[in-house]
């Protein structure tokens, strides 16, 4: 019988008052005299990077490669101690901008040295920060501003025109913006017609000072507000506290320790997941806290291996969709390889996938055809890697398996939500049973499965399945301004996720369905199909349409049935001769006139393509 890594803390519950049937309530081994909690005097994230500053100030914190003359240059740092003093200086010009404790202020852009600068000046005054991104739809950062009622935004220099653009109808809240860089005077006119000051990032750096008292922080300030996708079309605010997050970097860094990778100040990190979203943002403070340099990437995926080449990161964070890239570039060089070559590879990883499957651990498994082998591979993640991490959709099968036996580090598969404050499952690094699940709950929170009987999943059978459900120290305190909608979701203290999971024998998780028709697509993006159907199925050529899509693939499918009248009638116009309905249906004219059709109707209605 293997191990499990779950116990279990309270009895299940049998279907009553209406209410289906839960499952037991389980934690992880790590937890299992009790949930993680932030400690008596850690009261904020800013605590991390202050507590770093001071013990290593000239060691390199953040870095990107310079571009000049059409050239990319080696990666060129600033230290934590320049870090410090730039969110302390850009804190203190907030402040003179009447920006105060509690007030709330937009990040927008991708990352970069800025957007952690601009998030640590937020920490240092407690000061609410709100990522905005333009992923959630055409109107999502006006509503985001405007919801938030943010009054300062820091904005990537490409941005502004977005930004300006919607600048008259959210005029009432923002009140100031500065650039991740530089800002032409007429950007600077156009804000100050509508009562807005524009500034470069030098010229509000210079309305800070070093010498600026820094306000008490609480466990229970809002750290962060992070927008979602909502079924609605409305995102929707997670409001995230300092507790929240500081357990949620505590807990990550303890599965680091029990699992055999301790963080230090000698490890790099590759940046480049969004930090506007909560899975990198979590690594990337639990970077922070221990030290770690942060290496961003260039912004542009084709240069993406390159930039890893040239970092040589430590620790590395994906999504399904970049992992899936990364193998498909590895299988095909080996497929193109000579018939010797493919069949040492063979040999080499079947051995070492047999050693993995009875329990050996990675580096172990097979050391001399790591580096006879599988060495190349290791070269191509810059040659020090130390720990790999997946999450925001399912890894498959096949990709993590083969990643895990040839990369030369271990990897882990994670789940999570902005709700649970990033994850609130990890796999275990070199439990190699643990293979296609999310692994067990983080030390932070403990798990159930309710059943869901209308989808004939039942908590209580052999093998359980249900609605995840999650409690603990690091989930959301609400989403902003709609307590209705928190309410739908946190019933007698627990949050119920929308996603169905199963228990395997060893106490980890298997996702397996979700609960709403909404996919979370492989880059991590949620799409809600109701929305997208009603808005193609105004199109006058559509009867019917049906969407989908899963977390394997980065785009959608759909079957769409046309409306036959207006299509013969277009018919007899455009192909001068009758045609019946079937073989119009395979007519490439007449498809393609359905398919420009609808490609119009999205357009019109803002749908991202």
């Amino acid at each position: 019988m293997s191990e499990t890594y779950t116990v279990k803390v309270e009895e299940a519950r049998p279907a009553a008052d209406g209410k289906p049937s839960a499952g037991p309530v389980y934690r992880c081994i790590y937890a299992k005299d009790g949930l993680l909690e932030s400690p008596v005097g850690l009261e904020s994230p800013w605590q991390f990077f202050c507590d770093s500053a001071k013990r290593i100030p000239n060691n390199q914190m953040l870095g990107r490669r310079k571009v000049s003359d059409g050239k990319v240059g080696p990666y060129v740092w600033l230290t934590y101690q320049e870090v410090y003093d730039a969110a302390i200086r850009f804190g203190s010009a907030m402040r003179s901008r009447g920006v105060n404790p509690g007030d709330r202020c937009g990040i927008y852009g991708s990352n970069c040295p800025e957007w952690i600068i601009a998030m640590e000046a937020c920490n240092s005054q407690a000061i609410t920060y709100v990522p905005l991104y333009d992923t959630l739809g055409a109107n999502a950062v006006e509503f985001i501003i405007n919801h938030a009622e943010v009054s300062i935004a820091f904005v990537q220099e490409n941005k502004i025109p977005s930004i300006l653009s919607c600048l008259p109808r959210c005029c009432l809240y923002l009140k100031t913006i500065v650039s991740f860089a530089n800002v032409s005077s007429s950007q600077k006119k156009e804000a100050e017609e509508l009562g807005v000051s524009c500034f470069s990032w030098e010229e509000f750096l210079q309305l800070g000072t070093l010498d600026c008292e820094l306000p008490p922080k609480k466990k229970t300030n809002i750290s962060t507000i992070m927008y979602t996708s909502g079924t609605t079309g409305e995102p929707k605010g997670v409001v995230l506290t300092n507790q929240a997050i500081v357990a949620e970097v505590l807990s990550v860094d303890q599965m680091f320790v029990v699992t055999g990778k301790v963080c230090s100040e000698e490890d790099t990190y590759f940046s480049f997941l969004p930090l506007a979203h909560i899975y990198d943002q979590i690594i990337e403070t639990h970077c922070i806290h221990k030290g770690c340099s942060i290496g961003f990437w260039q912004g542009d995926v084709r240069y993406l291996m390159e930039d890893i080449q040239e970092l040589k990161p430590t620790m590395f964070s994906g999504v399904p969709r970049v992992y899936d890239r990364i193998y498909t570039g590895i299988s095909n060089k080996i497929s193109s390889g000579g018939a010797l070559s493919k069949k040492l590879f063979e040999f080499a990883y079947n051995y070492k996938l047999g050693n993995m499957k009875k329990g050996m651990p990675q580096n172990k498994a097979a050391p001399l055809l790591d580096s006879l082998v599988f060495s190349k591979i290791r070269e191509a993640f810059g040659g020090r890697l130390q720990a790999m991490l997946s999450g925001a959709a399912p890894l498959p099968i096949h990709v993590e398996e083969f990643l895990r036996v040839t990369s030369g580090a271990p990897l882990t598969q994670g789940y999570g939500l902005t709700e649970s404050c990033s994850g609130c499952f990890t796999s275990l690094a070199d439990v190699f049973n643990m293979i296609g699940t999310v692994g067990v709950p983080m030390t932070t929170v403990e798990a159930r499965l309710e059943s869901v009987p209308e989808m004939g999943y039942d908590a209580l059978s052999s093998v359980p399945r249900g609605e995840i459900c999650l409690r603990g120290n690091t989930l959301f305190s609400g989403y902003y301004k709609r307590p209705d909608l928190t309410e739908e979701v946190i019933v007698d203290g627990w949050f119920h996720t929308g996603d169905i999971g199963e228990w395997q024998p060893n106490g980890a998780m298997k996702i397996i369905d979700r609960k709403k028709n909404i996919f979370k697509l492989s880059q991590g993006e949620y799409v809600a199909v109701e929305s997208i159907e009603n808005i193609y199925l105004q199109c006058p050529l559509t009867t019917l349409i049906w969407v989908y899509g899963n977390s394997f693939e980065s785009f959608l499918v759909a079957v769409v049935v046309p409306d036959r009248k207006a299509l013969e009638d277009w018919a007899v116009n455009h192909l001068h001769e009758a045609v019946d309905f079937k073989s119009l249906c395979e007519n490439p004219k007449a498809r393609k006139y359905v398919l420009d059709e609808l490609n119009s109707t999205a357009q019109k209605h803002k749908v991202r393509m």
